[in-house]
Formats: C-alpha cells, structure tokens, sequence
C-alpha cells in the first residue's frame, strides 16, 4: 500500500535540513584528509553560514512567535517548536566545532610553523611588543563604554564582538560594568607578531594571537585609577532581515538605502554567544541590557566568531591546502581571445568572433573547470566592441566589486550600443553593492531598471543583438550562476552560449516582461518562473509517470542546491511509486525522504561537499529514450517558483545533453565528497568499498580538463 505524500510525516522541516547540510560543511573541517588551511576554511564557511541562518531565518522565527503565530510548517511544527529544535540539533555541532579548534587544528598547525597563541602564552619579548601595538594601533580607536544610573546599556551592533569589563572604584567601593567593542573592521582579527621574538629553534614561520586578547590584557589603558576585576568576550548577533513592500515603496532605491541603515545596527537580539566560564551575574546583566531570553544565549567553549578563520585559509602556506586551479579556455572559444593575437600566438588572419563560432554550435561551459573570463566576459567585452553589435541586456543579481562586466557594459554604452541593466537590489547582503554598481552604470548612460514589482530577478541571462546583412540576429548566454569573476574560481556554475532562434526571441520577450508592462505568460523554450517554470517541471515529472505506467523507460536525473517545494515533492512522490527512477544530488536542504518503504523507494538522494561550493541546477529527463536536458537559476523552492524571476532552458544539442547526463553520473560515481540521504533523513559520508578506487568528482573532473578531456 502506497503512503500518504501529502501528510507532515513525509516532509522534512527546512531549517533542520540546513542545519544538516553546514553539518556537513563542519565534517569537511573536522576530517582529517581535508588539508590543514582548508579545514580552518570550512570551519569559517560553517561558523558564516550559520550568522546568516539566524540573522535571517531564526530572525523570521522569532517574529512569528513574538507575533502569536502558531501556525505549523509543512512538517507540523508550530515556530516555538523549531527554534526549540534549531537550539538542539546547534549546541553539539559548536562543541565539535571548538574542539577541533584547540585540540586538533592549533596542534597540526603548530607542526606546521603556523602558531595560534594566547596572550598568556606569549614570552616577555612578545608580550612587550604587542602591547606597544596595542598603544599605537588600537588603543586610540576604542570608545569604552560604562553602564551605570547615568549611563543607559549601550547600543550593541550586528556581529559585534565585545569585551565586557567589571571594574572595581577602590574609593568607592563600587562594582561598574563597562563594554569595549572590538573595532574589527579596522583591524585584523589576528595580530601576527614578528618571527624573530620567538624563544622557539627554530621560530615558528606565523605567530598570532586574537585581537580581542591584546584589548583585554590592556584594560588598565582604559580605565586609569580603577581596578579591572573580569574580562569576558560577548557576541551579538540581531535580525537583519530586509521586509520591503515594493508596492508601498514609491522609491525601492530609498527604501533599501533606509533599511540597511538599519540592517548595519541590526534590529531585535535574535543570539547572544558569551565564553562558558562567564559569571552568571555577568550574563543576566547582558540579557537584561539587550532584552535577550534564556534560549537565546549560546555558552561557547572557546573563541567567538572563527569566521575569521578566513585568515588562517589566506596564509601564503600552498603545501596545506588543496591543489588551487586555474581553469582552461574552453576549446571552441581558443581563437577568439583576442589577447592572443596581442601575444602573438595567434595571427590577426587566423582570429575569430565569439559570435562566429557561437553560431556555428551551442557551447556548454562548466566553471570553474572552464575560465570565466575567457568565455563569458569575452561575449560580453567582444559585444561591448563589436561594431556590428547594437544592444546588449543582462540581469545582474550579484557581481564582484571590480567586475570586467561592468566596466564591459559601461564601454559599450561610450561606444553607442543601446544597453539594458536589471540590477536586482534586493539580492540579499549585497543590496550595498548593488545599489552602488546601479548608480555607476546610469552616469554611464546604461540603461538601469531594479526588476518587477513585488519579485526577485533571479535568473542569469545576457542577451547582445547583432545587426548581420540587414537583419538583426540574436546571441545569448543562460547560466546557473552569477555573473561574478570573483565566485566563478569557487563556484561549480553550467552555462549555455546559442545563437537559436527560438532562445533568443524567448530572451528578447523575457526582457519585454523584466522592463515593461508585458504580461507574457508562455516562452517558446524557456521555462520561467513565476509564468511557465512550475507547471513545466510538473508536467515534465508527469511525463515520466506515463512512461514508466507504459513500460517504458522513467528515469529523472536532477541537481540543485535545495528541493523544499511541497508541491514537487509528493509528485516525485508518486513518480518513485509509479516506477520512476530518481537520482537527485542536492547540496544543501532536502525536506524530502529518500528510499522510505512505499513512499520512495525509486528516489536516491546524494549531497557533495568539496573544494567548490555546487551552485549548478541541471535537470535530465529519460523521456521513454529521447531524453531532454534543462540547465538554470532556479531550484525547487517555492520563492524560486512562485516569487522570482527566473529562467531555465533547454539544452538541445543531444552530445551536450550526453555530456550533462554524464557528468551527472559522475557526481553519482563519487565517494569521496559525497553524502547519501538515508530514508530516515540523516546523511551518511559515502567511502570507497573494499577494491574500489576513490573518485572524488571535483578532483576527477579538474584531471580531465588538464589532460584536456572535458567531462561537460
């Protein structure tokens, strides 16, 4: 008897399945084969994702109970029951995490030359110059702050990290509490100290101690004529959420501008991380300043905030991390760099156009296996040049702060070309730069629009219209990722370069619908989001039903960062039950039960976690063997189906459909990586089995291109 795929017992709530994916991101910094400076990387990326969880998805919580909200999620918890559980499954991934950090990483590093100190650990040659560091290049930008009758608790901001101080009035007698806040953005987290201070033979290559330390160990600075009691380190984190209501915001620059000045002081407390050992006293009097409830407050056995563990991983130290790569021109593209010919290696005769060769194939690029720069940066600089091109339209939702593109974009508006930016503002934590980057391209003359109302533009397209023996004819590229140089060397990213008709008329009407009043609600083989996207991926998992009810072959091979939609979930519900084969590799939330006895059993679920992050979303249908093959922005969430601009294609050459099938295959071959989904929902770190070579697909897939065999 085949189970219920609509009840709550058949969905995973979302939030437990994230914080099971940064489990995971933890597990890479806690193994022992992942290389030392990498370790201290993910540990960092484990310790940032998580700010952002609470800042945003904790902060939404809170406010649903502060509401009296008692709504249950998709799998039947009221939000008190979440944050309850959010709480639980936290507390022993902070122990692991600090554990690994003073027992494991400080002690390898120190094998390594590489020494993490304590202040009190420091010789007397050490503590002398970090002190004067401290007099000259921190002591003049601390603000201490006393809380007492005639002083309110201060303001304390998002991510701050803080000394708190009890200090002691020998003439009065008298108890003070006072905050010094640790001016981060100023100063490095840690202070390396010279090499030559050290009493060790030989010295150690990097010596450093945190910055909060060299504060802390000279408080009498701050506090002449007073006895400083007790030093303990607090952190804050608070709501940093973005509510906009596009249509009350009769500005949406404005309003954004308005609420990150909001965001950078941070709204209500949503966790406070204090040290283990603080006094009881001391963490009362920090919950009643900032109005912060018991279940709010995280006792940390070690150093707050290891995001910054970011310095550790930029060491100049290449034997303790992994093998970097640099990524090849893809070798339909090689004759058209035009650096080429600047070097010589190509003759002026012998070049050609991105847009000629593009109009000769479809081009599939994988990055960061494939150079960026030389692939889609060179579409969009040839454009910016090219005389026969006459207007270029992109979206941007996030980009790097010294992006080629833009520069790209602002020449070709100098060169006369009609060019069209959407700038999605509301791109979360980089509205700043976004904003920024918005005004630079309109002095330009570029063309600026912010997107549609009430909707995220979320899709990654560029259009360029060429004018060719007197007809205009259309070049585009379709992405997964973002149009950023910087994400594009730490990005897994699939993109499509075609001149086809059909794509391009879709791309010319697509920009009618972002900038104008077009009401377009069908695409001729685009799938776009909120028009076409759900009801074609529906009707493509249907389609499969009807063949495996008809005997034939019914087979879907998908890859996304998320799967949370209820509404896809219970049809890839009754897909596996109708004899559907499923192989999905999701990155990070899966709210769905895999190979779960009269519900899934025909669903396999695979999560790889590696040296770059997997951004790319393909999805590859059997079709009763005529397959078909979609590339995209979008996973299968509700806000990428329903409240976002987004746009997924075909890929229509069937040797680039077989190259997407096979490295799906090759994700699925992985055991190096990769984490197979029980049906209880936990994850599993899949091993090679007993004669079986390890394939990592990373790894595997940077061999192939440097023997010159692309996988994709």
């Amino acid at each position: 008897m085949s189970a219920d795929v609509t009840s709550p017992d058949q969905y995973i709530n979302r939030e437990l399945s994230w914080i099971a994916f940064n489990e995971r991101v933890l597990a890479q910094a806690l193994d022992e084969r992942t290389p030392l400076l990498d370790q201290a990387k993910f540990s960092a990326i484990f310790s940032n994702n998580l700010d952002e969880f609470f800042m945003v998805r904790v902060a939404s919580l809170k406010s649903q109970v502060e509401a009296g909200i008692t709504a249950s999620s998709e799998d039947g918890k009221t939000p008190f029951e979440q944050l309850l559980n959010i709480r639980e499954e936290l507390i022993p991934l902070l122990e692991k995490q600090q554990d690994h950090y003073g027992r494991t990483l400080k002690e390898s590093l120190l094998n390594h030359g590489v020494q993490l100190l304590d202040y009190e650990q420091l010789n007397s040659r050490q503590k002398e110059w970090i002190d004067a560091y401290f007099t000259t290049s921190i002591f003049p930008v601390l603000t201490p702050l006393a809380v007492d009758p005639a002083h309110p608790f201060p303001f304390v901001s998002n991510l701050s990290l803080n000394v708190a101080a009890v200090i002691h009035d020998p003439d009065t007698g008298q108890r003070q509490f006072a905050r010094v806040k640790v001016p981060q953005k100023n100063l490095p987290r840690f202070i390396a100290i010279p090499e030559d201070l050290s009493d060790k033979n030989p010295a150690p290559i990097h010596t450093a101690i945190p910055l909060e330390q060299s504060i802390a160990y000279n408080l009498d600075s701050l506090f002449p004529g007073m006895t400083v009691e007790g030093h303990y380190f607090f952190r804050v984190t608070r709501d940093a959420d973005l509510e906009l209501r596009d249509l009350e915001a009769d500005d949406l620059m404005l309003a954004l501008e308005q609420g990150l000045r909001k965001r950078r002081v941070g709204g209500e407390v949503v966790r406070l991380e204090v040290p283990k050992d603080m006094p009881e006293n001391v963490v009362e009097m920090l919950m009643t300043g900032m109005t912060v409830e018991e279940e709010d407050v995280y006792r940390i056995n070690g150093p707050l905030g290891l995001d910054d563990l970011f310095w550790l991983a930029g060491l100049p130290l290449p034997k303790l991390k992994s093998k970097s790569h640099s990524g090849q021109t893809p070798a339909a593209l090689a004759r058209t760099q035009q650096h080429l010919i600047e070097e010589g290696s190509v003759k002026q005769e012998e070049f050609e156009t991105i847009f000629s060769v593009i109009r000769e194939q479809d081009i599939l690029l994988h990055h960061p296996y494939e150079l960026f720069s030389t692939s889609v940066e060179e579409f969009i600089n040839q454009a910016a040049d090219d005389p026969k091109a006459i207007a270029i339209k992109m979206t941007l939702y996030r980009t790097s702060k010294d992006s080629p593109i833009i520069e790209a974009l602002i020449r070709a508006a100098e060169n006369g070309k009609q060019v069209m930016a959407l700038v999605e503002l509301k791109a979360r934590f980089d509205e700043d730069n976004n904003i920024q980057w918005a005004r630079h391209l309109e002095r330009a003359g570029v063309h600026v629009i912010y997107g549609v109302l009430g909707l995220k533009t979320h899709t990654k397209i560029v259009l360029v219209v060429r004018k060719e023996s007197s007809k205009l004819k259309s070049y585009v590229h379709i992405g997964t990722g973002n149009y950023n140089s910087k994400t594009s060397k730490l990005y897994t990213d699939i993109g499509l370069l075609s001149s086809r008709p059909e794509l391009g008329q879709d791309l010319v009407e697509l920009f009618n619908y972002l900038t104008g009043f077009s009401k377009q609600q069908s695409f001729r083989r685009l799938l776009v989001a909120p028009v076409t996207l759900r009801k074609g991926t529906e009707a493509l998992i249907r389609r499969e039903i009807e063949h495996a009810q008809q005997g034939r072959q019914g087979q879907i091979k998908a890859k996304m960062n998320s799967l949370v939609d209820p509404e896809i979930i219970a049809l890839l519900y009754e897909a596996s039950q109708a004899g559907v084969k499923i192989d999905l590799i999701i990155r990070g939330m899966c709210s769905l039960y895999p190979g779960k006895k009269g519900l899934s059993e025909n669903i396999r679920v695979t999560s790889i976690i590696g040296q770059f992050l997997e951004h790319s979303r393909v999805f590859w249908f059997a079709n009763g063997g005529t397959p078909e093959a979609y590339i995209g922005s979008a996973d299968w969430m509700p806000r990428n189906l329903d409240r976002r601009v987004e746009a997924v294609s075909p890929v229509e050459e069937p040797a680039l459909r077989k190259k997407l099938e096979r490295l799906l295959d090759l994700y699925m071959r992985d055991n190096r990586g990769a984490w197979d989904m029980q049906s209880d929902g936990s994850f599993v770190r899949r091993h090679p089995k007993k004669g079986e070579q390890e394939c990592n697909s990373q790894v595997e897939l940077i061999d192939l291109w440097r023997k010159g065999i692309p996988a994709t």
